[in-house]
């Protein structure tokens, strides 16, 4: 952990002060920032080092900030924040480049195996994609009703939502839901998330 450093960009001052005694308590070295614009300023020195960033932030939001880092060619693995129902602008945050989002209100340790996930990219030359050829495998699996209730999920929508669209109850979503976790092997929605965007699904 002490081999890289943590920027932590949240203009709450009382999130950035519970999130940095938080990473620094468990080893990290940690940065806050109170604004993307302020990050950027440090950006082209930063060296070694990972990012969370919360999504929705007055002047910039995280998903802008990752597009500004991609444009200058500072390759930094990201993990966003998001609040209830900015789902569809996580999805979009990943599409820029972070490697996950973490939904609120979240365990400590969910941030703090993220913010490892995001430090191991560190370590490696290049990312491992999964093989495609195994997630289409998995998606071969999906009934069409399936494939149209992941659409619903990966876009954001809650099963009330998804239910109305396709003129089925809400639990039926839900057994969808698990099904469609079960035959992609998804821990979690920003797994599949990451997986539909790598097979360009949904682009």
């Amino acid at each position: 952990m002490d081999s890289y450093v943590v920027h932590v960009v949240d203009d709450e001052e009382p999130v950035r002060k519970s999130l940095a005694f938080l990473l620094t308590t468990v080893g990290f070295t940690v940065r806050v920032h109170e604004s993307a614009t302020s990050f950027l300023a440090s950006a082209p020195a930063i060296g070694k080092a990972c990012l969370v960033t919360d999504l929705r932030m007055p002047g910039m939001s995280g998903v802008e900030l990752l597009y500004k880092l991609n444009e200058t060619g500072t390759m930094i693995p990201a993990v966003v924040i998001t609040g209830h129902g900015d789902v569809p602008m996580a999805v979009a945050a990943m599409k820029a480049g972070a490697i996950d989002f973490i939904e609120k209100p979240f365990e400590d340790e969910v941030l703090i195996e993220a913010i490892k996930r995001a430090a191991s990219q560190l370590e490696q030359t290049a990312r491992p994609v999964e093989d495609a050829a195994a997630l289409s495998a998995r998606l071969d699996l999906l009934s069409e009703r399936e494939r149209q209730v992941m659409s619903g999920v990966v876009a954001g929508l809650p099963n009330k939502a998804i239910a109305y669209d396709l003129g089925i109850s809400p639990r039926t979503v839900e057994v969808h839901r698990a099904n469609i976790m079960a035959k992609m092997q998804a821990r979690n929605l920003p797994e599949l998330v990451r997986m539909t965007i790598a097979m360009r699904v949904f682009l």
